[in-house]
């Protein structure tokens, strides 16, 4: 039962957050997914519903660096990746969407290496 409540619990911090954070063509959302074993990134233009650029700790362009990582290390290579993929788009401002996670661990760790990459929120 407490599993199935700290989801609720996600969703609804989630919810909170999505009634102020909302992506425009000039500063996308940032959005955030944690699972057990990966984390997903996208940058979603909310205004025509398209997304802009998405990574993943699936993607097969950082593959090779993850090998001997922990998650944390993970996440870090997914910003970077997300980060040079919306900066190739033309995105250099986004909205961060936490996706109802608190802001420590994987959720910082991608957030300041897409930062460190140039992006800014």
């Amino acid at each position: 039962m407490a599993k199935e409540h700290r989801r609720v619990a996600r969703i609804r911090r989630h919810a909170r957050v999505r009634a102020r954070v909302h992506g425009t063509g000039t500063r996308p959302r940032f959005c955030v997914f944690r699972s057990l074993n990966h984390i997903y990134v996208q940058v979603i233009d909310d205004t025509i519903g398209h997304t802009l650029a998405a990574a993943s700790t699936l993607d097969t362009e950082i593959t090779a660096e993850m090998d001997g990582k922990n998650k944390t290390g993970k996440s870090e290579l997914v910003g970077t990746l997300i980060a040079k993929r919306a900066l190739a788009k033309g995105v250099t401002q986004v909205a961060f969407d936490r996706g109802g996670f608190k802001y420590h661990g994987r959720i910082k760790a991608l957030a300041e290496a897409a930062r460190k990459q140039g992006l800014k929120f």
